[in-house]
């Protein structure tokens, strides 16, 4: 019986921390001023120099932005997204992730 009820509490803080770290869209919907430049609202690049984000994981947006905060990638892109990129709390990364995921 321990085992049993040691395997559901771990379930369920699996369950909890993994809810937890998902990004809110509709924040993030609040949050894309900045973006919306190059980004636009839905995903759709303005420019075909920009990458289109819609329909990105949100798991690959989110380390891709913390990747451009944290100064961990460079060339073309990276002097335009650093600077955007260091401004953003780990809310914001999560949450921008996780709206432009679902465009």
């Amino acid at each position: 019986m321990r085992i049993l009820t040691t395997a559901v509490l771990l379930s369920c803080a699996t369950f909890a921390l993994t809810a937890q770290a998902a990004g809110d869209a509709e924040a993030g919907a609040e949050k894309i001023s900045a973006c919306v430049a190059c980004h636009g609202k839905d995903g759709q690049a303005t420019a075909p120099i920009y990458p289109n984000l819609n329909g990105q994981s949100a798991q690959y947006l989110e380390s891709s932005l913390k990747a451009y905060r944290e100064g961990q990638r460079s060339g073309g892109m990276a002097a335009m997204m650093t600077p955007q990129a260091q401004s953003l709390s780990d809310e914001d990364i999560a949450d921008i992730a996780a709206y432009y995921s679902q465009q």
